[in-house]
């Protein structure tokens, strides 16, 4: 880091504690604590004995040029993104929010257009995007290694449901595995393929077998979404999936002189692995377990470090709102 950051975390849930052990663990000071639970407030703080400890968000940034902060970490329930990020932003405060950015297109727009005003860093933890089988991936595609790429498919199906109450709420959640999962693959594959603009999207979110009406808890979504230039991106996610392992995350890019997948190694949601096809000929090119999960955010804070100002990047969030929303829109069809 070009400069030791102090940081506010507000939602100290799994992944909040992760992230805040991993941008600590990078330097980055942290000088503010929030969570509703006090019990959870209390463990974590435990940790670090000069930090300041806040039940209520509000209290927090109301303190927030006495305690000198860069910027929060937000990591609580999707609905509450929108309004803590826009209250952080106004205080001339950076942010870094769990996925999804926003509940749909609009929020996520009006919280860009608020980083671009307030000339604040805006970053999502969009996680694979960070892993070296990816970015190897990404390296393979626009170096033309692959030819020009004709499909890309993506999965991520997982075993289990989400722990947490809310998730099961729309009104907390906004969506279920579409919107738990599906954000990854989407944001990934825009990624991957260096922002094409998309022609069409077709798919739908359903629930126990049942074609949803709109937002709703889905366990499981399928969707074809066709760029300009004629490649298209498929897309599956579920729930409480008959797998027989934990999971299956993977994007597998075909191309006219060769194919790439990118994939999780014997159901591990931590281990990765990129193989690379050439007809019938397949080779492993990266393997890594773990190491990539707190690379988001300490990518997020060292940019902050030398460049607080709003960085455009993140305007690919808004697109992949977009197409969740679409796919919601469906209708199961």
């Amino acid at each position: 880091m070009a400069r030791k950051l102090r940081l506010g975390f507000v939602g100290l849930g799994w992944i909040g504690a992760m992230r805040l052990e991993a941008v600590a663990g990078a330097g980055a000071e942290i000088v503010a604590l929030c969570d509703a639970s006090p019990g959870r407030l209390e463990s974590t703080a435990r940790s670090y004995p000069s930090v300041a400890c806040f039940q209520e968000y509000d209290e927090m940034l109301a303190r927030a040029g006495g305690l000198r902060l860069d910027g929060v970490v937000i990591a609580t329930p999707n609905a509450l993104h929108f309004p803590q990020a826009l209250a952080a932003l106004d205080r001339g405060l950076a942010v870094f929010c769990q996925k999804p950015l926003a509940l749909d297109a609009g929020q996520a727009r009006a919280m860009v257009d608020a980083a671009r005003q307030a000339d604040r860093r805006l970053g999502v933890d969009y996680s694979y995007r960070f892993t070296e089988g990816a970015r190897r991936l990404r390296d393979l595609i626009a170096g033309g290694a692959l030819g020009r790429v004709c499909s890309l498919d993506t999965v991520f199906h997982n075993a289990y449901g989400p722990d947490k109450p809310w998730c099961f709420d729309p009104a907390l959640a906004g969506g279920g595995a579409l919107m738990d999962l599906g954000v990854h693959l989407i944001d990934l594959a825009f990624w991957l393929l260096d922002d094409p603009p998309v022609r069409a999207i077709h798919g739908g979110a359903f629930r126990e077998g049942v074609a949803l009406r709109g937002v709703g808890v889905d366990d499981f979504a399928t969707a074809r979404i066709e760029l300009e230039g004629g490649a298209a991106v498929s897309l599956a996610v579920s729930w409480n999936a008959h797998v027989g392992q934990d999971c299956i995350i993977r994007s597998a890019a075909y191309g006219t002189t060769g194919g790439a997948d990118f994939r999780n190694v014997d159901g591990s949601f931590y281990d990765f692995e990129l193989a690379r096809f050439t007809g019938r000929t397949a080779t492993i090119e990266t393997r890594e377990s773990r190491d990539w999960m707190g690379r988001a955010i300490r990518h997020w804070a060292d940019r902050l470090a030398e460049d607080p100002g709003f960085d455009p990047e993140v305007e690919r969030s808004v697109a992949v709102s977009a197409v969740v929303d679409a796919i919601y829109a469906e209708k199961g069809g």
